[in-house]
């Protein structure tokens, strides 16, 4: 069985943006705040997706 991950971590973002493993904790944090999420709430791809701009296509690329 062939599984996905459902949620976003700092270090996928940086690996897809080529930014820093901290601007993937502000940019998650910013995501909870547009989505209105409590802090220890997941971030989904989808969700990453929207807010990015990123097709979901590419971001599940990056997760291997």
């Amino acid at each position: 069985m062939n599984t996905k991950r459902a949620c976003i971590y700092p270090k996928d973002i940086q690996l897809i943006t080529g930014r820093s493993e901290r601007y993937g904790r502000k940019l998650l944090n910013d995501i909870r705040v547009h989505f209105d999420k409590q802090p220890y709430q997941f971030i989904t791809v989808e969700e990453f997706a929207e807010y990015s701009g990123i097709k979901e296509e590419i971001i599940i690329k990056y997760l291997g």
